[in-house]
């Protein structure tokens, strides 16, 4: 699943990755947000179609968010095979969120000195949810067990306590970061050179980078078109019949 920008308007492909044929196509505005919800229109349309679903799903960057994710493992079943987008990592020293252990039963953080990091720290008469606009919860440390803690210069000289955004999709970016490992997904990172060729051939032989339909109706059909004709070509070289004697004559 990757995107070909064409004028003010991108095309995107769901594509089987082992036969390289072209499943669906859908056409959006040029900007990732739109590329990105496309996959769910388009999975959702092929399997009602074509009684076909991924079992998984390759994809850049853009595809890692925590709320696709969270369509792909929970909804979906999907094995992403997506890099997990993750904007937390710290470049002044201190400790990463890598250096707390997330315990489930306690739904609670340990920090490196054994310190929890709740999202609540006292009992509410209405339970909450702590879910913040972002769709995450804030977990907050004690800030008498960080002003006295040895290691709070290595993980919050400036403020006085500690705090980690979770996601509500959390469990299945963790599912995305354990499948990065394994030999299945790096196939899956190389088989993505077939769908970069699909798009080359867009721009380089079918001359797709300028449109002449106007509009985002205009833009689905020439790009439908277009994928209607790379598929034919790519069936042409799979189905033709291939044996010695055959005599190519031109007339």
């Amino acid at each position: 699943m990757i995107g070909f920008v064409s004028d003010s308007y991108s095309t995107n492909y769901l594509i089987d990755l082992h036969a390289g044929i072209i499943l669906d196509v859908e056409a959006t505005p040029a900007h990732r947000t739109a590329e990105v919800e496309s996959t769910k229109t388009m999975i959702n349309r092929v399997e009602e179609r074509f009684v076909l679903k991924p079992r998984r799903l390759a994809g850049d960057t853009a595809y890692g968010t925590a709320s696709m994710l969270g369509w792909m493992v929970e909804e979906k079943e999907i094995a992403p095979h997506v890099p997990v987008w993750d904007k937390t990592r710290r470049d002044d020293g201190t400790f990463q969120r890598g250096s707390f252990h997330w315990d489930e039963q306690a739904n609670e953080y340990r920090c490196p000195g054994g310190h929890a990091l709740r999202s609540d720290w006292r009992a509410y008469t209405n339970p909450r949810t702590h879910i913040t606009k972002a769709d995450t919860v804030i977990y907050r440390s004690s800030q008498h067990n960080c002003s006295g803690c040895a290691m709070k210069e290595q993980c919050c000289p400036n403020i006085s306590f500690r705090k980690i955004a979770r996601s509500i999709h959390e469990s299945a970016r963790d599912v995305a970061r354990k499948l990065s490992a394994t030999p299945e997904f790096k196939q899956s990172r190389r088989e993505r050179k077939k769908v970069e060729m699909l798009f080359a051939h867009l721009k380089r032989i079918l001359k797709l980078d300028r449109l002449r339909l106007r509009g985002l109706s205009g833009a689905q059909d020439e790009f439908l078109l277009a994928a209607t004709a790379q598929n034919l070509r790519r069936m042409a070289k799979r189905l033709a019949p291939l044996g010695e004697g055959i005599t190519a004559v031109a007339a």
